[in-house]
């Protein structure tokens, strides 16, 4: 059946080509064939949402507060149905489904209140009789461009803000996730925003995100590196303001004071779960020589122990990747680490069971240096390498020795290292203790160097993409 899942100006429309997405832990069941749109599509949505703006631009805050809170409410009413979408479609656990769409209704209810918290702030002037006020007005119409791998909290966390300072906005969702896509927007045009203020476009990058790119006052983007890089060239060549999240080749320190379980621990939990398709993911294990073996050997026997299987399996932990390019992707890499002589310590090959699907074994490399091609290059899979180093002093040079610079984590029972690491690692984000992969909802999300660039996403630190501060001064 085709679905038509665009929507303009409130209406859902078709599209001149069609998309086929099959369940990623059975390729024999289609899930859904979809319309997708075009550069024009994208147009006719510009300019719907530029007719609408001005008028959400003068609602108030407590309407749109309450549009907020109905999207909230509603994806926590339909959470059940929701996470089952996105099992069918993406892969991912219904554990896992779950949590992302339970965090994606607690975003929305957080930028439901901030809609009445937007800041602002008087003044006084060095010149007498003259009241200054500074005031932030929503910047107009924004493009957001999502991934797959967390399609509704992601999005969820680019829409919130965008609606509640009073913007209206073209969404462009990965074409590799169109029915929680859909679902999303079903969500967002039943919570009383008007027509037009929010439209949704499925299509690929090259035509349909390169138009979105062109058409808006701002682009806030999540995905790869290098389309990030030719986004952030464009935007400034036509002056408008960006926001990218890239990924990440993100470093777990162990030191040899760790608790090797916990270590080991969240070494699994951080790079494999969610198949290793996460940002955050913990892909460079950096571990001091005095508990290297033993954490080894001990990841090693965790990984045997991981259940891998169909997303609606109720036994299942890991499950597939998300489509064949992305897993013949990881087939690739594996292939990269034996030729670079690393050693395959687990894993790294297909696995065939009940069900035809993208399924792999949880790959773990050892005896790898930071300057293999496995270290240096995002994999997004269930991927991970160890790399032994001396000390401390050595793990942290290795950590900060990348282009990214999203999450890194220590595993220590030494508060002096644990400091020291937090203030002295290149990352937007570090854990001490706990997975690199996991933050929470309300606080300020991004990385630095190759990872991140623009204002930081999520919370009250939101604001600062999604408005513009203007200063007035009045005579008394």
């Amino acid at each position: 059946m085709l679905l038509e899942k665009n929507l303009i100006g409130g209406t859902w429309t078709g599209g001149s080509d069609t998309l086929e997405i099959r369940n990623p832990s059975n390729l024999d069941e289609v899930v859904g064939t979809y319309g997708m749109a075009t550069a024009a599509d994208v147009n006719a949505a510009f300019a719907a949402a530029r007719r609408a703006q001005p008028a959400w631009r003068g609602a108030t805050i407590e309407q749109r507060s309450m549009a907020l809170d109905a999207i909230s409410r509603m994806i926590f009413e339909q959470k059940d149905r929701l996470a089952e979408i996105m099992a069918r479609e993406g892969g991912k656990t219904i554990p896992d489904a779950l949590g992302e769409v339970v965090r994606a209704g607690h975003i929305a209810r957080f930028f439901a209140g901030e809609a009445l918290r937007i800041p602002g702030e008087k003044m006084g002037s060095v010149r007498p009789g003259v009241d200054v006020e500074i005031t932030r007005e929503p910047v107009g119409v924004v493009g957001l461009i999502t991934p797959w791998n967390f399609p509704i909290a992601v999005s969820l966390w680019k829409i919130s803000p965008a609606l509640a300072f009073g913007n209206a906005i073209v969404w462009k969702p990965s074409e590799k996730t169109p029915g929680i896509s859909a679902a999303i927007a079903e969500i967002v045009a039943a919570s009383g925003v008007p027509a037009g203020v929010f439209n949704m476009v499925i299509g690929r990058g090259p035509e349909v995100g390169a138009a979105v790119v062109e058409g808006a006052d701002a682009v806030s983007f999540t995905g790869s590196a290098a389309t990030g890089r030719r986004i952030a060239v464009r935007c400034a060549e036509r002056m408008v303001r960006c926001q990218l999240e890239m990924g990440g080749k993100n470093p777990l320190v162990v030191l040899d004071d760790a608790d090797l379980d916990l270590a080991a621990d969240l070494a699994v939990n951080g790079a494999y779960f969610q198949a290793g398709q996460r940002c955050t993911a913990s892909s460079r294990l950096i571990v001091t020589s005095g508990i290297h073996d033993a954490f080894a050997k001990a990841v090693a026997t965790r990984l045997e122990k991981v259940r891998i299987g169909p997303a609606l399996d109720k036994e299942t932990q890991v499950g597939p990747v998300i489509d064949e390019s992305q897993f013949e992707k990881n087939l690739k890499y594996v292939e990269i680490g034996k030729q670079e002589n690393a050693r395959l310590a687990s894993g790294g090959n297909p696995l065939q069971l009940s069900t035809r699907g993208w399924f792999l074994a949880p790959t773990l490399f050892a005896d790898t240096t930071n300057t293999m091609q496995i270290n240096r290059e995002e994999i997004f899979g269930p991927f991970a390498s160890i790399i032994r180093v001396a000390d401390y002093d050595e793990a942290l040079a290795v950590a900060n020795d990348t282009e990214y610079g999203l999450s890194a984590g220590i595993v220590t029972t030494s508060m002096k290292y644990a400091r020291h690491f937090q203030a002295n690692v290149q990352a937007g984000m570090t854990m001490l203790n706990l997975p690199t992969a996991g933050v929470d909802y309300h606080t300020p999300f991004g990385g630095r160097k190759m990872s991140s660039y623009g204002p930081r996403e999520q919370g009250r630190y939101a604001v600062e993409f999604y408005t513009m501060v203007k200063t007035s001064y009045l005579a008394a």
